[in-house]
């Protein structure tokens, strides 16, 4: 059994079958993480609000308010649209996968999945999180390009002074653009920078889902978007800035 955290993260699970919630809890538990559960959309929704969670295990069906709608509320919130989220889903075709993606999902488990599998997901997802994308490792370090700025210590984005709502896996993919600007970076890297790439099935799905996020990427950057350059074959490349 891994050595439990010395500050434990909270975990926030959202699910309505009882037999599920309790597997869940109990392997995360003995994990070494704090866990809480709901058992409806507005009962998760209320722990949200009550206290704000390191991580969110989210079943899309759910009584009452949808896994999707709570997750468009996560991703909507500044005091949680940058709360991790694992969402669970008994469907297993790809565009169910795909959608999870493009509503701001970092990672998702298709049910049944194994309790081991479940431990090692979240542990990755908050990994992710937290190193090197966090503040412990990056400081107040920023990168810019022209009117784009990527503060890596709060994890905030502007254009032209004006701040930019992203997702934690958009601001991943705009991070290893920015930072790689000028050179072209295949999806498959992309999902290394952004994803937990663990099958090959899988990577062929989250290729997929790069595009989208890039075409969310550009919408979201407005004039800046146009920044973000298609290699045709290959993947994406963030354009370097003029020389001055």
């Amino acid at each position: 059994m891994p050595r439990p955290p010395a500050d434990p993260s909270r975990i926030l699970v959202v699910e309505d079958d009882s037999g599920i919630a309790g597997v869940v809890a109990h392997q995360l538990t003995r994990a070494g993480f704090r866990v809480e559960t709901a058992s409806t959309g507005t009962a998760g929704l209320e722990s949200l609000h009550r206290n704000v969670p390191d991580m969110v295990v989210l079943d899309r069906m759910l009584p009452d308010l949808s896994g999707d709608e709570l997750l468009k509320i996560v991703r909507s919130d500044p005091g949680t649209r940058a709360v991790p989220v694992l969402v669970l889903t008994a469907r297993r075709d790809e565009s169910e996968r795909i959608e999870g993606f493009e509503m701001g999902a970092d990672d998702y488990l298709t049910k049944p999945f194994s309790p081991r599998e479940l431990v090692l997901r979240v542990e990755a997802i908050l990994r992710r999180a937290r190193s090197p994308w966090g503040r412990a490792t990056r400081g107040g370090r920023v990168l810019g390009a022209g009117e784009l700025r990527v503060n890596l210590g709060s994890m905030r984005v502007s254009v032209a002074g004006r701040h930019v709502h992203l997702t934690p896996t958009e601001i991943r993919l705009l991070t290893a653009l920015v930072e790689n600007k000028g050179r072209t970076l295949g999806r498959d890297r992309l999902i290394r920078e952004a994803w937990i790439s663990d099958g090959k099935a899988e990577r062929r799905t989250r290729r997929r889902t790069v595009d989208i996020h890039i075409r969310r990427l550009r919408s979201k950057l407005a004039h800046m978007g146009s920044w973000i350059e298609t290699v045709r074959g290959f993947g994406y490349r963030f354009r370097a800035p003029p020389s001055p």
